[in-house]
């Protein structure tokens, strides 16, 4: 093969990556732009406990509570799961109850943390496990989300169409700080969200699931084994006939920051669960490595053809490269407009990048793909995986293992930043 051969088909297979990638952008920007917030009436509110799961105070946590608390839902409780009564999370939850005088708030330790399964999946369980029957639904959301007040009732709306059985949003990230690892997680998020919504998997940062289907499928005994509790939701809901319904109105704004090494186990994280749990891993793989060996080829065949004095190939690599660059660079211009609309309709201020940080998260895309790509390889192979303080040896979906429990100190916020409940 010339090289002249090598680099027309590494041209077209880049091309054929933008173009699948800006249907999918474009398709996804669409449901964002056409997004109108859907509510249910008083009447037709089915009662709901929202669980809370806590380790560590994190750093908009009394936001979090506060927000839960003026949620305007007729019949719903607050059930908030903390890791134990020492835990800094304990502290500012019951200074928040207290401040807010509501009596439609549980807080409670969580008892016997599980060494089969993470301590999020052993709080949910033990937190479903203890509601009553007229709990019609369960809402299950993260310490760093901060819902606006409607946020329940557009969360359970289209839970009235018996074809579904569970209702999702997403995180979209607006960091107060603008910084390169900030930006690098702002930059992968926008693209995982547009493969989250195009191949179903849910998020545990704002999730509705119908009870019946709690009861009626094998969820609670696999949490009670497993990683995570969201990523398997849609392959659940699927056994069930069932369908998982995104709300898109429920683009929930983190305005955390982050460091780079805690980004990379966070996004590892994301992955691993992926790639335990949910029946689309392969796309998710195959859109990772893709996006990751064709420009990297061409990069290598651009050095090759520099060397050897080939002007056109040199000319045409470099342009495609460009081409690429700046084509990423607009679709996620693209979403961040969407998702924009989206914030500004709930009066949440949205103006945090400006010219400097639009420079800057133009030039951190390429070094998001280089990371991303690290992360994604360690996925693969990891066994040994730490949230929050806490050591899980995982060899498999159901093989889960807790190596140690301790309770959480403050000093180990920084260990597993982006800070996320447990």
């Amino acid at each position: 093969m010339t090289i002249e051969q090598a680099a027309s088909g590494l041209i077209v297979a880049i091309i054929v990556l933008i173009v699948a990638q800006a249907l999918l952008v474009i398709g996804f920007s669409l449901v964002m732009l056409r997004a109108r917030r859907v509510e249910i009436e008083d009447a037709n509110c089915p009662r709901a406990a929202v669980i809370l799961c806590l380790r560590g105070g994190d750093p908009f946590l009394r936001n979090c509570i506060a927000a839960i608390l003026d949620q305007d839902y007729p019949n719903y409780e607050l059930r908030i799961i903390v890791d134990c009564e020492q835990d800094p999370a304990w502290s500012v939850a019951a200074e928040c109850i207290a401040e807010s005088g509501a009596t439609n708030v549980l807080i409670q330790p969580l008892r016997n943390p599980k060494d089969s399964c993470s301590l999020k999946c052993s709080s949910v369980v033990q937190a479903i496990s203890e509601l009553d029957d007229t709990f019609e639904v369960v809402a299950l959301l993260d310490a760093d989300t901060v819902p606006h007040r409607t946020w329940l009732r557009e969360l359970v709306a289209p839970l009235a169409d018996d074809r579904v059985g569970a209702t999702t949003g997403n995180r979209w990230y607006m960091p107060d700080e603008v910084t390169l690892p900030s930006l690098i997680r702002y930059v992968w998020n926008a693209a995982a969200i547009v493969q989250m919504y195009w191949f179903g998997i849910a998020w545990g940062g704002s999730l509705a699931i119908k009870v019946k289907v709690l009861r009626e499928s094998d969820l609670l005994e696999r949490w009670s084994n497993a990683f995570c509790e969201d990523t398997m939701v849609f392959r659940a809901l699927r056994q069930m006939k069932l369908r998982l319904v995104y709300v898109p109105s429920l683009l929930m704004v983190n305005r955390e920051s982050c460091d780079l090494s805690g980004y990379f186990r966070w996004v590892r994280r994301q992955l691993l669960t992926a790639r335990l749990y949910h029946p689309n891993w392969f796309l998710v793989l195959s859109h990772g490595v893709s996006t990751t060996i064709v420009p990297l080829l061409m990069v290598a065949l651009l050095v090759v053809a520099i060397r050897e004095g080939q002007m056109p190939v040199t000319s045409w690599l470099a342009a495609t490269l460009a081409f690429s660059w700046l084509a990423n660079a607009v679709m996620i211009t693209l979403l961040e407009i969407s998702a924009r609309r989206v914030v500004a309709h709930r009066n949440e201020p949205t103006q945090w990048l400006g010219i400097l940080g639009f420079v800057k998260y133009v030039l951190a895309l390429p070094v998001t793909q280089l990371v991303y790509s690290a992360a994604l390889a360690s996925s693969l192979f990891v066994r040994k995986v730490g949230w929050r303080g806490i050591t899980y040896r995982v060899d498999g979906p159901w093989k889960i293992r807790m190596l140690e429990y301790r309770p959480y100190k403050a000093s180990e916020l920084s260990d597993s930043n982006p800070a996320s409940s447990l």
